[in-house]
């Protein structure tokens, strides 16, 4: 008897994680993998963070700790250091309540969160993304049920910003759009705007009411410093309008295979923070119901003692 799937056809591997399979199958002694960027040794050995480990210690010593599922919206100490490591210690916007935050699957699950929460309650449905884009972004998009456009970014010739082409398409965009943004170090190229350059797309964007859509996936990479490179997310903040967004640790704590990311969604009110979050734990149930605990237990950890743990040295 034939299989009821006979039909289907063979997949082929994904462009980015792909690469990693066929690194993995080749059995040559000189090879390299070029497919995600990862920590590694000077073997190019997999690496784990000295920081990472010590807070791996804490939680193994700590036996008050239980494997007791989360809420649905996560760990509660992990997304408020979360929301302050974007948004800044002092943020009005968290000091007065208005910012609903969900740890999530890391970027690509902060995302998709993110995509269907819009998808089912926000009256536009269009998407604008940098062309180019990390590749995932319009998969993500799509299946969340948004429909995906493009705005210039990168000019080829000058290898750099084409900030002329990306303030005219954004300026055509529909009242109301989502525009996704990369926070710092955008992915593919590397181009990010200056501080001058993101005040005009501000700007620009808020004349129109379109709503911005943060992919925060390498805070501190693009400039050394957090804060800097969480610049443009808390100039959105500052004005007092809404935005998403979605953050990683997988690069800056090399926490890739532990999947920790978190969502925050930026309100104009506490009590619409209140709903918001409400319809987000909806989101959340059916899909994974709550988060793995490790993973933001680590992050978590890091973020509440990273200066005593920078210092501290692992035993012999």
């Amino acid at each position: 008897m034939d299989s009821v799937f006979a039909s289907i056809v063979q997949a082929p591997e994904d462009p980015i994680l792909g690469v990693t399979v066929a690194y993995n199958k080749d059995p040559s002694p000189n090879k390299l993998n070029l497919g995600v960027g990862a920590y590694r040794t000077e073997e190019g050995k997999p690496l784990v963070l000295n920081v990472v480990r010590k807070a791996e210690q804490l939680l193994v010593n700590d036996q008050s700790r239980v494997k007791e599922y989360l809420p649905i919206l996560g760990l509660a100490e992990f997304n408020k250091l979360s929301a302050k490591l974007i948004l800044g210690d002092d943020s009005p916007a968290i000091q007065e309540n208005r910012v609903a935050t969900a740890q999530c699957l890391s970027g690509t699950g902060s995302l998709r969160v993110g995509a269907v929460f819009l998808a089912k309650h926000y009256h536009q449905r269009t998407i604008y993304i940098p062309q180019p884009s990390w590749g995932n972004h319009v998969k993500v998009f799509t299946m969340a049920g948004l429909s995906v456009k493009n705005y210039r970014y990168y000019d080829p010739t000058t290898r750099g910003l084409n900030f002329q082409g990306l303030l005219e398409d954004l300026g055509a965009a529909p009242a109301g759009a989502i525009v996704l943004l990369h926070a710092c170090a955008h992915n593919p190229t590397g181009v990010d705007p200056t501080v001058e350059q993101w005040e005009q797309i501000r700007q620009s964007m808020r004349s129109k009411g379109l709503l911005p859509f943060f992919d925060s996936a390498y805070q501190g990479f693009a400039s050394g410093s957090l804060d800097v490179d969480a610049q443009p997310v808390r100039m959105f903040v500052a004005d007092g309008g809404e935005c998403f967004i979605a953050q990683s640790y997988a690069k800056n704590m090399g926490l890739y295979g532990e999947r920790v990311g978190a969502l925050s969604i930026v309100c104009k009110a506490a009590d619409v923070a209140s709903r918001v979050e409400s319809q987000l734990k909806l989101v959340i149930r059916p899909m994974y119901s709550n988060p793995p605990i490790h993973g933001a237990s680590i992050a978590m950890t890091i973020l509440k003692n990273r200066w005593v743990l920078c210092q501290t040295k692992l035993p012999e």
